[in-house]
């Protein structure tokens, strides 16, 4: 009777061993079935995009024009402060020279003296000729007296030039600016002495109504422009260029589009690229010269493999996605992808093909071979605000 009791003991231990381990079975399978969890999805499509490159650029003006004095002597009267707008013949400084104003009253003299001259060498002409007319003198006399008014006519126009040259000299002493434009840097004072060998100029005058940008662009660029834009010649291809834009110090736009304009006609041979300007209008003169920049150059891709960047994940430089396949397994992809970019996608040129599915969120939180349930999204609603 015991031994009964004590097999169903044993029987029944059994069944409720074997019942915990399947409900452990079916718990472990509900713990698997949950894991799998959806992702959203992006069917990869050709799609139209405009790209930004970015070059730093220096700024200058239109014109930039050394102010620098042609004499010797002293600055005597600044007429303008730094900073103001002038127009052009408008006086920047007075220089004081007097012995530019003594040879002016030297040479009125010395005309003076030559005009006294001729008139003499005249009268000798004027007493000779009638005595050789009446043979009572030899022509000799008559020719001698014609030579002596000559030179004496030929000294006085001497006088008149150096008198034109005293005048220009003096007119040295006042320093007019040659162009409309903005004051620069005034580094000498009143009283200082100046001269054409002086180190420094006494001021710019810049003219900054239009501004140029200089940058620089590699070889590569170089190629890429060349490519991209339709032409036989330079000339032409930069006719065809679209505007380009002018990111300020400070980080804002400004208002004003510009457009490239020329480039340089070698690649400079030690740092490898050509120089390029990009010409703005500057009303009112916001932007002033020396001031640096950022050139913003758009391009335009058609039928491009665009991917959120939000999308990718990188390792040890390389970009990679997660494809999904046909059975919900994930991939990691590498892919290539072009170095400027507008913040938000990059452009894809190999690893992708269109029709390919790839995980557009969390791509973080996955692993190779995971399963996923795919949650499709609509293309237009990933790229419409951007794009």
């Amino acid at each position: 009777m015991n031994q009964r009791i004590q097999l169903s003991l044993t029987g029944l231990s059994l069944m409720f061993v074997l019942f915990l381990s399947c409900q452990d079975k079916k718990q472990y399978s509900g713990n698997v079935a949950e894991q799998i969890k959806d992702y959203p999805v992006l069917t990869i499509t050709q799609r139209t995009i405009t790209l930004n490159s970015e070059f730093p650029a220096t700024i200058e003006g239109q014109q930039d024009i050394e102010i620098r004095p042609k004499i010797d002597g002293f600055i005597e009267k600044i007429f303008v402060d730094e900073g103001a707008t002038v127009k052009n013949g408008q006086a920047l400084f007075k220089i004081n020279a007097p012995q530019y104003e003594q040879e002016v009253r030297t040479a009125q003299a010395n005309i003076r003296i030559a005009e006294a001259d001729v008139n003499a060498a005249q009268m000798g002409v004027n007493k000779v000729k009638p005595l050789v007319e009446k043979n009572i003198i030899s022509k000799y006399e008559l020719e001698s007296a014609q030579f002596t008014l000559q030179a004496k006519q030929a000294a006085l126009a001497q006088a008149f030039a150096a008198l034109s040259n005293a005048r220009t000299n003096l007119g040295y002493t006042t320093i007019a600016s040659p162009a409309n434009g903005i004051v620069g840097l005034i580094p000498y004072k009143i009283g200082s002495l100046v001269n054409s060998n002086t180190p420094e100029p006494l001021t710019t005058v810049s003219n900054i109504g239009n501004i140029y940008a200089y940058f620089s662009i590699n070889e590569k660029q170089v190629l890429a422009f060349s490519k991209n834009t339709k032409g036989n010649t330079t000339k032409a291809r930069i006719a065809t260029m679209p505007s380009v834009s002018l990111v300020l110090a400070n980080g804002t736009v400004f208002y004003e589009k510009g457009r490239i304009t020329t480039t340089s006609g070698s690649i400079n041979t030690q740092t490898g690229s050509i120089r390029v300007r990009a010409t703005f209008p500057n009303p009112g003169s916001i932007i002033r010269s020396g001031s640096s920049a950022t050139v913003r150059i758009p391009s335009r891709l058609d039928s491009a493999i665009v991917i959120p960047q939000k999308s990718t994940y990188e390792i040890q430089g390389k970009k990679f996605v997660y494809r999904v396949s046909a059975d919900g397994t994930v991939k990691s992809a590498e892919v290539g992808v072009l170095d400027n970019n507008d913040g938000q996608f990059f452009v894809a040129q190999t690893g992708l093909a269109v029709g390919d599915k790839i995980i557009l969120e969390g791509v973080a939180s996955l692993r190779e071979g995971a399963k996923v349930i795919s949650r499709p999204v609509k293309a237009d609603s990933v790229y419409a605000k951007n794009l």
